[in-house]
């Protein structure tokens, strides 16, 4: 069975770049080899993967990828850490409706 990953990357300027993958190990050199100029890792090399996570359905691997990345950096870090059980907090609004 074939297996997919959702990766978060942690970059040289301290951000997070979070993909998707079929192949983890050759993903991860791609990023540091800095083959595509285009890609968002290329000028913030080195990146160290500092967090993944499996799926056997790609669906559901893309589908993750896209709710991780419209995820705050703290909610990222939450997962980075294992912090799980702070994500319904951090998800909770931070200002009052009007």
């Amino acid at each position: 069975m074939k297996q997919y990953y959702v990766y978060i990357l942690k970059c040289s300027d301290n951000s997070y770049y979070t993909g998707v993958t079929n192949n983890i190990e050759q993903r991860l050199q791609y990023h540091q080899e800095g083959i595509s100029p285009d890609s968002y890792t290329y000028t913030r090399r080195p990146v160290e993967v500092v967090f993944h996570t499996e799926f056997n359905d790609v669906n559901q691997a893309i589908a993750f990828e896209k709710q991780v990345k419209g995820w705050s950096r703290k909610k990222k870090e939450a997962i980075i850490n294992d912090e799980w059980e702070k994500l319904p907090n951090l998800s909770k609004r931070r200002t009052p409706n009007k």
